[in-house]
């Protein structure tokens, strides 16, 4: 969507806050020994207690309020009774979600307890890439150079990115136009950022794989060669200058 309106600004600050407060208490609440279902619904309780709806839930009829993907889930992961948390786990919780007509996108990936793995350095880079990426768009910059420098500061952390999951326009609906904000240089993608429309970015940096393909339960995405990824986002809106980031309460890159 495009902001014309303090109005329009006002709601897409609340939606995104939901979003945010939710994803930070989530990290927050997640321990070892408790089940991805049991984090899934704590996140639908606090979703419901600021007003908002589940945007998978909504828009897909996904099952489950959030997408927890733990270790070598790229994304979309299915929250599970079964699926017991671990110290050292890579967590990925993204949440999305509608509010009085407004929606918001915003997701972090974090290690739970000690880093006994050493998953570390990836989140890491996950989120300075992010914040790299994010300080360089404004209108009138080209979608392809954003995914050419997330693609490029992978390259020089000794990673490789995603390139069949992007960032995407929100606000209206949970995916609007710009429909793919890539993560490398997509030649073809010849739009540019537009003042006053909001976006969701995204970064998907990976040890391994560059595809990440649906497994048998028809959500679950995993890479095609394995590894883990680390996935950050937020929600903002571009400016001629620095963008305005509606989701900041997340507090991932705190």
């Amino acid at each position: 969507m495009s902001i014309s309106t303090e109005d329009e600004r006002n709601g897409m600050q609340q939606a995104s806050d939901a979003v945010a407060i939710t994803l930070k208490k989530m990290r927050e609440y997640a321990k070892p020994g408790m089940s991805t279902k049991e984090l899934d619904e704590y996140g639908g309780e606090l979703l419901t207690q600021l007003g908002a709806n589940s945007a998978p839930l909504l828009t897909y009829e996904f099952p489950g309020y959030t997408c927890i993907s733990v270790n070598d889930e790229v994304a979309h992961g299915v929250p599970s009774a079964d699926q017991i948390l671990k110290e050292g786990d890579l967590v990925n919780i993204d949440v999305s979600a509608e509010l009085n007509g407004y929606w918001a996108d915003n997701g972090g990936s974090f290690i739970l307890g000690e880093d006994i793995h050493g998953h570390g350095k990836l989140v890491e880079a996950s989120k300075e890439i992010l914040k790299k990426a994010i300080s360089n768009i404004k209108g009138g910059v080209r979608i392809s150079e954003i995914g050419k420098l997330i693609e490029t500061e992978a390259k020089k952390a000794g990673y490789t990115v995603i390139k069949n999951l992007t960032g995407h326009g929100v606000g209206r609906s949970l995916h609007e136009e710009p429909h793919e904000i890539a993560n490398f240089c997509d030649r073809y993608n010849t739009t540019r950022f537009k003042k006053n429309s909001v976006v969701a970015i995204e970064t998907f940096i990976s040890t391994k794989s560059t595809i990440a393909d649906t497994q048998a339960d028809g959500w679950t995405l995993k890479g095609n060669k394995g590894g883990f990824v680390a996935q950050h986002e937020h929600t903002i809106m571009v400016t001629g200058g620095a963008p305005v980031i509606f989701t900041s309460q997340n507090g991932i890159w705190d």
